[in-house]
């Protein structure tokens, strides 16, 4: 999930924290969400005042750590859950959440998406997308990784931080990225990248705030995590590399549980996703790239990001019916 910035160490340690043309409605939206969506410098607190002024009701945030988080409570809750929606998965997890038979079909206006490739499921409705990098300090590493080749068989003295696929979305993005580009070599490579690797945190915001903090000269994130520093910041110390192989790409979706489907402002969030009062939160509170309409173009910092040279993403199914395994050969492999 792009993640949402965490300026301080005390956040870094936190763990859980409609169309204008409807009439106005009472009642309350019960949505599921990660932890720094709905932080008070994340996209949340803009989105929550935006629907709420069109629906006349009472849009309630549930956070947890992360979106691979955000499964396994809906797995423990099941049918008894309260979520009306569930914002925050990814692509790496669409086919596992669709198999828990608690999602319904979201019935929303596909062709406001914009995502790179188009969009065709009728579950999940994406909100905003982005693709992973290697972000680096310059002023800490001058000449950084050109490839997935050149970080898993680097100098080891020049460290990375990396994510938990157990419990991280962009943990889980690397080992899909790393499987993606090696195939059946992906537990070598791991084996050969285990020596450049710092320290393995539980989410994103962990590890960002080690690599801010200096602890390491690289960490895995996005590209574009650089926007933020150029923007919020006005530097361009922190920089993402851009790989020959191409970067994994992630796409952020919501969907409407079972529960939800009988509750008319599932219906309504879902239209008002696609569109600017949702949209407009996404680049510079997410900073990730839009799924829909925005009412102002991008900062121009956003035009001075990493473009991919390929976009890589493997099917959702494969993902699904294969993570387990690749998970226990990461574990194999970092454990040697």
């Amino acid at each position: 999930m792009r993640m949402t910035w965490i300026p301080t160490a005390a956040a870094f340690a936190a763990t859980l924290s409609i169309h204008p043309a409807f009439a106005q409605t009472n009642g309350t939206l019960t949505v599921y969400t990660y932890e720094s969506f709905t932080a008070e410098w994340g996209p949340g607190p803009q989105v929550e005042k935006a629907f709420e002024a069109e629906c006349g009701c009472d849009l309630a945030f549930v956070s947890v750590a992360d979106g691979v988080a955000l499964l396994n409570r809906l797995k423990l809750e099941g049918a008894q859950t309260k979520a009306d929606l569930v914002l925050g998965l990814d692509t790496s997890l669409t086919a596992d959440a669709k198999a828990t038979g608690l999602f319904a079909p979201h019935g929303a206006d596909r062709s406001a998406v914009e995502v790179p490739g188009g969009w065709t499921d009728d579950t999940f409705l994406p909100f905003d997308y982005g693709y992973f990098a290697v972000v680096y300090d310059t002023q800490a590493l001058a000449t950084p990784p050109k490839s997935l080749k050149d970080l898993v068989e680097g100098d080891a003295d020049q460290k990375i931080v990396i994510q938990d696929p157990r419990t991280s979305t962009p943990g889980l993005g690397l080992l899909l990225w790393v499987k993606a580009v090696y195939g059946d070599g992906a537990a070598a490579a791991w084996g050969k990248l285990k020596d450049r690797v710092l320290t393995v945190t539980p989410g994103w915001s962990e590890a960002y705030g080690l690599f801010t903090s200096g602890e390491a000269p690289m960490v895995l994130s996005y590209t574009t995590s650089p926007a933020y520093h150029m923007i919020a910041e006005s530097t361009d110390r922190y920089q993402a590399a851009g790989f020959a192989e191409g970067h994994y790409m992630q796409v952020e979706v919501a969907g409407v549980t079972v529960k939800g489907a009988d509750n008319p402002l599932s219906a309504r969030f879902m239209a008002f996703m696609t569109g600017p009062g949702f949209q407009d939160a996404i680049p510079e509170a997410n900073w990730m790239y839009p799924a829909g309409r925005t009412s102002e173009p991008l900062d121009p910092a956003f035009e001075r990001l990493v473009e991919p040279t390929k976009t890589l993403i493997l099917p959702p199914e494969t993902v699904a019916a294969s993570r387990r395994a690749w998970v226990d050969e990461w574990l194999a492999a970092m454990s040697r």
